[in-house]
C-alpha cells in the first residue's frame, strides 16, 4: 500500500479524536460503567472496525480488507486474553471499582504509544532481513506450544515487570493509580510480543498492522466490564489461541520458504486464514460454553447429593 501522508495523518487524527472523547468521558464522571452502556460501547467500537475494514477493502481491494480484518479479529482475541491478566492487576492492587475506568483508559493509551513504537521497528526489520520471518514463525509456534502444555487448573498469579519496578525505584513517592496504569500498559506490551510477530504473519503492510491494533485496544476499556464476569467462562480459550497462533507461525514460515525458492512451500491466501482464525475462535468459544454449563450443572448436582446425604444423616 503505497498511502499518501495526509492518508496517514487523517487516520492517526481520527484515532486521538475518539481515544480523546473516550478519555474526556471517563475523567469528567470516573465511575463503573453499567452492562448497557458497556454493550453499547463495544458495539461501538467494533462497528467502527467493521466500517473502517470496509473502506479498506472499498479503496485498496480485498487482499487488504482480508488482511485487516484478520488482523484485526487475532489481535482482539488476544486482547481479551490480556483481561485475564488486567482482572488479577485490579485485584493485586486493590484499585476502587470508580477508579477501574481511568486506570484501564490511560494503561490502554500508553499501550498503544508503546505498540506503536514496536511495530515501527518491527516493520524496518522486517524490510531489511527477511529471515526473520523464520525466527517468527519460530516464536509463535513455540508460544502455541507453551499454550497448549499449560496447565489451566492453576491459578493465575501477576508479577511486576522490570519496567514497573523500575517506576518504583526511580518515583518512589508515585501513587497507586501511576503504578497500576504502568503495570497495565507494560504488561500489554509484553502480550505484544506475541502478537505483534502474529498480525505481520498476515500482512506486512505497517498501516494495517498499526490500525488493527488500535482499534483492538480502543474497546478493550469496555469490554473488560463487559465480559469481566465471563472470562472464567472460556475455560479453552488459551487452547484456540494456540491453534491461531501455530497456524500463523506456520503461515510466516511456508511464505519465507516459498520467497527463498522452496517450490513446494505453499502460499497460504488470506481468505483461508481469516476463515480458519474466525472458525477457530468460534469453536473455542462454543466448546468453553458447553464445558462451562456441564461444570456448573455437575456442581448443582453434588450439592444437592451432598444435601440430600445430611437430611438422611441427620433422621433418627
Amino acid at each position: 500500500m503505497d498511502l499518501p501522508v495526509w492518508v496517514w495523518i487523517a487516520t492517526l487524527g481520527g484515532l486521538a479524536v475518539v481515544i480523546a472523547f473516550d478519555l474526556f468521558l471517563v475523567v469528567r464522571k470516573p465511575r463503573e460503567p453499567t452492562f448497557r452502556e458497556s454493550v453499547c460501547w463495544v458495539l461501538f467500537y467494533v462497528g467502527l472496525a467493521v466500517l473502517f475494514g470496509l473502506g479498506v477493502t472499498l479503496f485498496a481491494g480485498g487482499q487488504h480488507g482480508g488482511e485487516f480484518f484478520a488482523g484485526w479479529i487475532t489481535e482482539y482475541s488476544l486482547s481479551v486474553d490480556n483481561l485475564f491478566v488486567f482482572v488479577l492487576i485490579m485485584a493485586r492492587f486493590a484499585v476502587p471499582r470508580e477508579q477501574r475506568q481511568k486506570v484501564l483508559i490511560v494503561g490502554i493509551l500508553l499501550a498503544l504509544v508503546l505498540r506503536a513504537i514496536f511495530i515501527a521497528v518491527g516493520a524496518e526489520a522486517i524490510s531489511r532481513f527477511d529471515w526473520l520471518f523464520y525466527v517468527f514463525g519460530a516464536f509463535l509456534i513455540y508460544t502455541a506450544w507453551k499454550l497448549l502444555a499449560h496447565n489451566e487448573s492453576e491459578e493465575a498469579e501477576f508479577s511486576e515487570n522490570a519496567a514497573l519496578r523500575a517506576v518504583r525505584k526511580v518515583f518512589p513517592r508515585a501513587g497507586p493509580l501511576l503504578i497500576v496504569m504502568v503495570a497495565v500498559g507494560t504488561t500489554d506490551l509484553l502480550f505484544a510480543v506475541d502478537s505483534i510477530p502474529a498480525i505481520f504473519g498476515l500482512t506486512k503492510e505497517p498501516y494495517l498492522v498499526l490500525t488493527a491494533n488500535a482499534f483492538a485496544l480502543m474497546g478493550l476499556r469496555q469490554l473488560f466490564f463487559l465480559v469481566g464476569g465471563l472470562l472464567d467462562r472460556l475455560v479453552h480459550l488459551s487452547k484456540g489461541l494456540a491453534v491461531v497462533l501455530a497456524f500463523i507461525g506456520l503461515k510466516l514460515i511456508f511464505e519465507a520458504m516459498h520467497h527463498h525458492g522452496v517450490s513446494w512451500a505453499p502460499e497460504i491466501p488470506i481468505v483461508v486464514s481469516l476463515g480458519v482464525i474466525v472458525a477457530t475462535l468460534a469453536i473455542t468459544t462454543v466448546w468453553s460454553l458447553h464445558t462451562s454449563r456441564r461444570a456448573a450443572r455437575a456442581a448443582v448436582e453434588e450439592a444437592e447429593a451432598q444435601r440430600s446425604q445430611r437430611v438422611e444423616g441427620a433422621q433418627p
